[in-house]
């Protein structure tokens, strides 16, 4: 959603008794989103479809609506056979859904789960989705109503590393195992994002919470600055998702 429309959504909802809810939202986004609330004065949540989901909405009212209330739905897809198919891969799933037409701001998070995966959409394409999920990729899969996934929803390693600095690139280059120029031309290659805004500068200073992403290489929260060394080396706490 565009941030027009989000504050505007906001000043509805401050004057509204009833509960009103945007789409799926990336991170960018809900920063957006809790200003424009915030601005508004509207009472808000952000929610995914269960704890620990990236890709969330924005619930809002003159009281803060309860996850209970939020239009979210989860689908189970899962191989018919994996004898003649194959464990479902994020991409495969993201480009099949991508396939049908659906916007991306209609589709939460998707979780790999065993050989099958866990998809978060808005309620009003849950039925659509579940009828054209047949196969995903190469291989036949039957889709079905389902409760959300137990446990986290991601696997998360916690790691940490000593840069000069908190520079883009140099983080960058230390978690991903990348040289300092291959992070610069990712940069300019629009391949690099920071909260799912793609980053322009690689001198961009990370700050805690910032969530730090590679196309092709990976994710990384950054958890913040844990010491400083006596040469005035920063020791990053990082969170890198899998």
């Amino acid at each position: 959603m565009e941030n027009r429309q989000l504050e505007e959504l906001c000043r509805r909802a401050a004057d509204r008794n009833q509960p009103l809810f945007s789409r799926f939202l990336d991170l960018d986004g809900q920063k957006q989103a809790v200003a424009a609330a915030r601005k508004a004065g509207a009472e808000y949540t952000l929610f995914g479809g269960t704890e620990g989901c990236e890709r969330q909405m924005i619930g809002l009212g003159a009281e803060a609506p309860e996850e209970e209330a939020f239009p979210i739905r989860c689908l189970k897809i899962s191989p018919k056979s994996l004898k003649y198919g194959k464990p479902l891969a994020h991409r495969d799933v993201l480009g099949t859904v991508m396939g049908l037409g659906i916007e991306r701001e209609l589709v939460g998070d998707i979780v790999i789960r065993d050989e099958g995966a866990y998809l978060f959409c808005v309620s009003q394409m849950a039925d659509f989705l579940r009828d054209s999920l047949g196969r995903v990729g190469k291989t036949d899969t039957v889709c079905v109503f389902s409760a959300p996934p137990e446990g986290p929803v991601r696997t998360v390693k916690e790691i940490r590393v000593q840069v000069t600095s908190a520079r883009a690139d140099a983080v960058c280059a230390h978690l991903f195992r990348l040289s300092r120029g291959d992070t610069q031309e990712l940069i300019r290659q629009g391949q690099v994002a920071v909260d799912d805004r793609v980053l322009t500068k690689s001198d961009h200073q990370l700050s805690e919470g910032e969530v730090l992403s590679v196309r092709g290489f990976g994710r990384a929260k950054i958890r913040g600055v844990e010491s400083v060394s006596k040469k005035g080396k920063l020791n990053l706490l990082v969170e890198l998702y899998s």
